[in-house]
Order: structure tokens, then sequence, then C-alpha cells
């Protein structure tokens, strides 16, 4: 199908295209209920009084104290804000959505749970058996998405935790507590486009492509889960180098450089630091794309809890990708955007 034809094939079709996108975020309908946003009515008030704005032209997001959410995530990560009680060995990992987060779901719980020893035939390997989301739930889509007061007992410490939300959205005890948080990053473009890319694999094949334009319009304006990509990764940098010690703030364009000297900063980090080089090897081996590709459990199925094929979180993993998708009137307004956004810090994106 031509790429105008399945653009103008999603408009005609955006009521199934919406109950699509509602369905694979755990989104509920908003013609579902009396309430636009089918909330509770105790947190409606505050959700009608929001500033709005439709993602990819389809989906209502609402602005909270900047950054951009469906109305159930704002919810859940509000409750979590309340809620969640962080302990000191708490090891929670945070990122904007296709920044690098699948790795590091992989290589933080092999690092926090190895042994020393590997068995040969790599039996041992909890990834075998596991997609790398079943190692560390998500606050806002997974704990806090239904009930306020989720029992945690069973967890084993040093319990790891992933999440979405930018550094304000964390609970006071995330903040201020010894746990140990690991964020990490990527180029925009290259964030985007990956974004557009995951959805693209979670389309049904007879709608045919997600637009490019309206999804890239609606980044640029930072309408994106948990954006803006710029000041989500800004907030986090600037406490990590307040308190390096608690924030270790990592780009996926260096773990992709130097993926040794990025892991073995990262186990120091978590203090677990590696005893051999052959420790090194054998997780960067077990974590690799190529290797989790590969493996059955991510082949086959879909997460419960946010609907998405298990093998779609698999793509390329390259730096630059975004070169085979957009125009170079977009890098550049793109670009632009974030050098605005970063002018005077430190912070700059890319290796």
């Amino acid at each position: 199908m031509p790429f105008g034809t399945a653009s103008s094939h999603l408009l005609t079709s955006s009521s199934f295209f919406t109950k699509f996108i509602f369905s694979v975020y755990q989104i509920s309908s908003p013609m579902a209920s009396s309430s636009p946003l089918n909330i509770p009515a105790s947190a409606a008030a505050l959700f009608q009084d929001l500033p709005k704005e439709k993602w990819w032209g389809i989906i209502e997001y609402v602005q909270f104290e900047g950054f951009w959410y469906s109305a159930p995530r704002l919810q859940a990560s509000l409750t979590a804000r309340s809620n969640f009680k962080a302990l000191d060995d708490d090891v929670i990992l945070a990122s904007c959505p296709k920044t690098g987060t699948t790795w590091l779901k992989a290589l933080i719980p092999s690092i926090m749970n190895r042994t020393g020893e590997f068995k040969d035939d790599d039996s041992d390997d909890p990834l075998l058996k596991n997609h790398p989301n079943a190692f560390m739930p998500s606050l806002e889509m997974k704990i806090f998405r239904d009930t306020p007061n989720p029992d945690l007992s069973d967890l084993v410490s040093p319990r790891l935790f992933r999440t979405h939300v930018p550094y304000t959205m964390l609970s006071e005890s995330a903040q201020k507590s010894d746990c140990k948080i690991v964020y990490i990053t990527r180029d925009p473009k290259d964030a985007f486009v990956s974004f557009w890319h995951f959805m693209n694999t979670n389309v049904p094949p007879s709608l045919g492509k997600l637009p490019i334009d309206s999804a890239f319009e609606s980044f640029c304006k930072g309408v994106y889960p948990f954006g803006p990509l710029q000041d989500h990764a800004l907030g986090y940098f600037q406490e990590s180098q307040k308190r390096p010690e608690k924030i270790l703030f990592l780009k996926y364009e260096e773990l992709k450089k130097d993926p040794k000297g990025q892991l073995k900063k990262l186990a120091s980090f978590l203090g677990k630091p590696f005893a051999n080089e052959e420790e090194v090897d054998r997780i960067l081996w077990r974590c690799s794309l190529e290797r989790l590709k590969s493996l059955e459990v991510n082949q086959n199925g879909v997460d419960p809890w946010d609907g998405l094929a298990y093998n779609t979180y698999f793509r390329l993993g390259n730096v630059g990708d975004w070169k085979n998708s957009l125009t170079p009137e977009m890098k550049d307004r793109l670009d632009e955007i974030t050098r605005q956004k970063l002018q005077g810090c430190d912070l700059v994106f890319g290796s």
C-alpha cells in the first residue's frame, strides 16, 4: 500500500485505529464512560482543567507539570508519587520510551542477581524463560495501575523497578532515600523514529503504516508519552550532577560505543563490581540484542500489562537510524528544538 494511501486509510479508519491504540496502551476509551477521560470523579475535576492535545492527532493527552500523559497513566503516576515507599536498596530504572530501556531491563537484573559462576550452556540464565519486562515491573503501568496500595511484600530484596515518569513525578521517598536510580536517554531523533516503528509493528497490517508526519508534529510539541523527551532527560541529568552517588545518567550512544566500560560503570554504581573480564563478557553476550531477539520467549506472546507483542521490543538498536526516516528539514527542526531546550546546560545528546 503506498504511503499516502496508508495515511488516508488511517484517517478514514480512525475509529478502529483509536480502539487499537487504546487497547495496546491499556487506555480506556473516552467514549466508554460518561466522564470524558474515564477516570474517577475525584480526579475528573483536576484533569478537566489541564491543557490537552491530540497525540498523533487521535488520542487526547493531558499536560501536568510540563509533561504529557494519557489520563490513566497520569492517574497511576500520581498514585505512585503519593504512595510508593522506596527502600534504601531499591533500584529504579528511569527513562523515556524507546531510549534503550529494554537493554537495561536485561542488564540490571543480570548484574544484580549474578552469582559469579556461569553454566557453559547458560541454562542458569533467567532471560531464557522471561522477557526483560518481567524483571523490573513498571510503577505506573503495572504496580499502581489498578490499586493505590499494592502488596509488595513478596518482592525479593533488592527490589528492581522501572518507570517512565519525569524526576519531579517520583515519590518523595524515591527522591530522598538511598535507593539507586539508573537513567538512560538517547538522541531524540533516534528515540522518535524507534517509537514510530515500535507503534507500527503493533498496528494490524490492514491499517497500513501510521503516518510519520503527524507523529513528528506531536513529538516536536512534546506530546509523546511522558514527554517532552528533552525536558525529561534534563531533569534527571541535573539531579545526577548534584547526587552522582544516587543517580547514574547513561546515554544509549555511549553504551553502544563502549559497552564494556559502561557496563563496568553501571555495576560499580549498583555496588556489584565485576570480579573479572569473563563476567563482563558473559553478561554482555547474554543481554545482547542479537541474543535477546533470538530467544523463543521473546518471539511469541504479548506483555499482559501493556498488550504489546514481546518481539516488537527488539528491532535494530542502531545509532543514527533516524537518517532512514527523517528528512533533512525534520532533522534540522528537531535539532533546533533540542538546542533551545538545552541552552545554558551541560547536557549534550549523543556520544
